[in-house]
């Protein structure tokens, strides 16, 4: 796959990344249809940006029977801890990347299919049995944990499924006790694709985006840290890493000026159709800012705006997942 990279080159600087300035980021992806050799994928229209991922989706059913299938959306896991909370668009709703999903235009609603696990450990049920919501990062499980009986509290503490936390003051008298399990979501819905026809399903989502508040992979006048990585990750090139060596030569402070934000779309979990190819494929990746820097890995990728690069393909087996890094100007008015 050959490297790409689109730049502006900008007169900037940052000071070096510490560990507590990273938030993670979630890798979500795209529609999963149990296996099925009846329907094709036809094409896909993917736009990626910090702000919104939409897909648009032609299936085709090629034979002269309906087919029913299943389609499922998978939510990525996250793990209650109060130390690494990843970034979160909607952090107080089960539905924390606001999916939504409509069929031939018309709004769907998806079923919601969760699971809670300690160690491995389907933990459900106990759960629901103490009226303790699954979503580890909302007030209402902090709030439902409070309310637990002791002698629950502390067989849940010994089997990992939540820990103590001192209070906003540090010490021991007001500690609180927070959500250590993971939850596992998939949004899922029954489907018919009608005998020899197209079905047209396009669904969009909030991503998480990951960040840091400064270059994780050049300081000191060198690149070093998240380099080695990052190259490979992000498929960045000497134009890229040329900007961000201008960006640090021009700063008093020797540091390039800029922020991270990382997204990851998990695009090779898919293939349960017909061929396990995507007849057409589109991807649009928006920076957001035309100031920004923005890598990724591509086969003949075009700018077709500002902020905008398209990369198109048929008969497409995706081999890779996706990651876009952007660098945005951390003085930027």
């Amino acid at each position: 796959m050959l490297r790409y990279v689109l730049t502006a080159v900008l007169a900037l600087s940052a000071a070096p990344v510490r560990a507590n300035d990273s938030v993670a980021e979630l890798g979500t992806g795209g529609l999963i249809l149990s296996r099925s050799d009846a329907v094709a994928m036809q094409s896909e229209d993917l736009f990626i940006s910090p702000e919104k991922v939409t897909v648009d989706y032609v299936f085709h059913n090629n034979t002269d029977k309906d087919v029913d299938a299943i389609v499922a959306f998978p939510m990525p896991d996250i793990s209650g801890n109060p130390e690494e909370i990843p970034a979160i668009p909607e952090n107080q709703s089960d539905n924390f990347l606001g999916f939504e999903v409509t069929i031939d235009g018309a709004p769907a609603k998806p079923q919601l299919e969760q699971k809670v696990l300690a160690l491995g450990i389907d933990i459900s049920a106990e759960l629901k049995a103490q009226n303790v919501p699954f979503y580890p990062f909302g007030d209402a499980a902090k709030a439902a944990l409070a309310k637990l009986p002791q002698a629950v509290t502390d067989d849940w503490v010994n089997r990992g499924i939540i820990i103590e936390d001192t209070g906003s003051d540090g010490t021991e008298a007001n500690k609180v006790y927070t959500p250590f399990w993971q939850l596992r979501s998939t949004y899922w819905w029954r489907s018919t694709f009608p005998a020899n026809k197209d079905v047209r399903v396009s669904h969009r989502y909030k991503p998480s985006v990951g960040g840091t508040s400064s270059v994780s992979f050049f300081y000191n006048g060198k690149f070093q840290g998240q380099y080695a990585t990052y190259k490979t990750r992000y498929c960045m090139d000497d134009t890229f890493e040329n900007a961000v060596r201008k960006a640090a030569k021009d700063d008093p402070d020797g540091y390039p000026k800029y922020f991270e934000s990382r997204i990851a779309y998990i695009l090779t979990t898919g293939g349960n159709w017909a061929a396990g190819t995507i007849g057409k494929f589109k991807l649009t990746v928006d920076k957001g800012n035309p100031k920004a820097l923005v890598s990724f890995c591509g086969d003949d990728v075009k700018k077709i705006g500002p902020t905008t690069f398209e990369m198109t393909a048929n008969d497409f087996y995706p081999e890779r997942d996706i990651d876009i890094l952007i660098l945005d100007p951390s003085d930027d008015n």
